[in-house]
């Protein structure tokens, strides 16, 4: 299991890989835009720019969760997490939605905006789904070591990326090849609903978890194994768990021989918890100590 330490520093290489990443993807596909015209390309170029801003502001979410609790946040700052991620998908709806009402504008039109450039553009596009791709296995390899919700969702919106990448480089060749410049409007609005559907699978996520929802039934269900068979203990109840950011916060109570000393009963507990938190690194646990067969 990864230490904490281990864990912030995956996070922030993620984060400034895909602001990195974003900031090269925007400056290609203006320059394609320019050269081309070519409205998938515009899809593109608009959701990596959304990607800008919003990688921008994930590194920034990132790092202020990574800092320490003090007084006025007892329980860390790993929310700003889930808030920056519910931005994220209001910021990807709303893209979305001006890109489909353009494209279906295009389409109901008498004539089409022919397309120029084409073997250019399609060159920047191969570019930029190459460096998107090595981005997406990055953050994938993070999220799933760390279970980092925001770098999560940003490997989710540059897999939404290479579908409109994809698309805008077959629409150029259709253009090239059989002068179908329409066919450019029907891959952007496609694109569109690609990304208004991960923006709403962000959103909920990150609206379940500000609003305090148990952490997976795995990680609960672990965490009661290991409490029903931990030494010292002879039961356990009020078993409760929330989310913030990529923390699970556990609360637990277990049952005791009233009759030991505090000593025991302390590195019983104590011992609890440090397995508790070997097994889910991500979790901050608070154990309650009762005493066992009263109450």
């Amino acid at each position: 299991m990864l230490s904490q330490t281990d864990q912030n520093r995956l996070n922030r290489s993620a984060g400034i890989a895909s602001v990195g990443v974003a900031g090269i993807l925007v400056a290609m596909k203006l320059w394609a835009l320019a050269q081309t015209g070519s409205l998938s390309i515009a899809a593109s170029l608009a959701d990596s720019a959304m990607d800008l801003l919003i990688s921008g502001a994930g590194l920034t979410a990132i790092l202020y969760a990574q800092r320490p609790a003090d007084e006025d946040h007892a329980f860390g700052h790993t929310s700003a997490e889930d808030l920056v991620s519910l931005g994220q998908a209001l910021f990807v709806l709303a893209s979305a939605g001006a890109i489909a009402w353009v494209a279906t504008q295009r389409l109901l039109a008498d004539t089409t905006p022919p397309l120029a450039a084409e073997g250019p553009g399609i060159a920047v596009m191969v570019a930029s789904a190459l460096l998107t791709a090595g981005l997406v296995l990055w953050q994938r390899r993070v999220a799933r070591r760390t279970g980092n919700r925001v770098v999560a969702a940003d490997m989710m919106h540059y897999v939404g990326d290479l579908g409109p990448t994809l698309g805008a480089i077959l629409a150029l060749w259709l253009s090239s090849r059989f002068g179908l410049s329409g066919a450019d409007s029907i891959i952007a609005l496609i694109a569109a609903a690609m990304m208004g559907r991960g923006a709403i699978v962000i959103g909920l996520g990150a609206w379940h978890a500000l609003m305090d929802r148990a952490a997976p039934p795995e990680i609960i269900e672990g965490i009661a194994a290991i409490a029903a068979s931990w030494p010292g203990v002879h039961g356990f109840h009020d078993l409760k768990t929330r989310t913030a950011g990529s923390r699970v916060f556990v609360n637990l109570h277990i049952e005791l021989d009233g009759d030991q000393s505090l000593r025991a009963a302390h590195a019983i507990g104590a011992g609890l918890r440090r397995a508790i938190m070997q097994a889910y690194p991500q979790a901050d646990v608070i154990i309650h100590k009762d005493v066992w067969g009263e109450g």
